[in-house]
């Protein structure tokens, strides 16, 4: 199982936010430095996040981006499953694109869908708050005072 890199950044974002202390905001350039992400992406991913309700964005010179729910109400899992457009691991998990001639008789699919869902169900255990815990060294590696 592979996330796509907006999946990665999206919680890289969710967890420098959520190792401010409350009431400082984060800002896109910081974060694009923090993690040599483009502004351009980042962009994309805070107005994800921000339909999502995870991120609040306050606009205007002092503005920036902040978690809108308690870290320990973010769930890792959804966030995940948000983030991914899909999960086809193979092609035989698309119906519009299966041209597999052993798709009907195989065993794969139905592994690979029980490992899918199992790989999901461990994610579903955590939330950012438990991604933070150790958060004055997530700080001290990101340069956040």
């Amino acid at each position: 199982m592979q996330l796509k890199k907006y999946t990665d950044y999206a919680l890289r974002v969710l967890i420098l936010c959520g190792t401010k202390p409350r009431g400082e905001l984060a800002n896109i350039k910081e974060i694009s430095e923090t993690f040599s992400i483009s502004q351009h992406h980042l962009g994309k991913i805070v107005f994800e996040l921000n339909k999502l309700g995870l991120l609040e964005t306050i606009r205007g010179r002092n503005g920036g981006i902040h978690l809108a729910k308690d870290p320990s109400d973010i769930n890792v899992g959804m966030v995940v499953r948000h983030m991914e457009n899909d999960f086809n691991l193979l092609e035989c998990f698309d119906k519009g694109t299966n041209h597999c001639v052993i798709s009907p008789a195989c065993k794969l699919k139905h592994a690979l869908h029980q490992a899918m869902a199992a790989f999901l169900h461990v994610l579903d255990q955590y939330t950012i708050a438990d991604m933070i815990v150790n958060d004055e060294q997530l700080r001290m590696l990101m340069g956040i005072k």
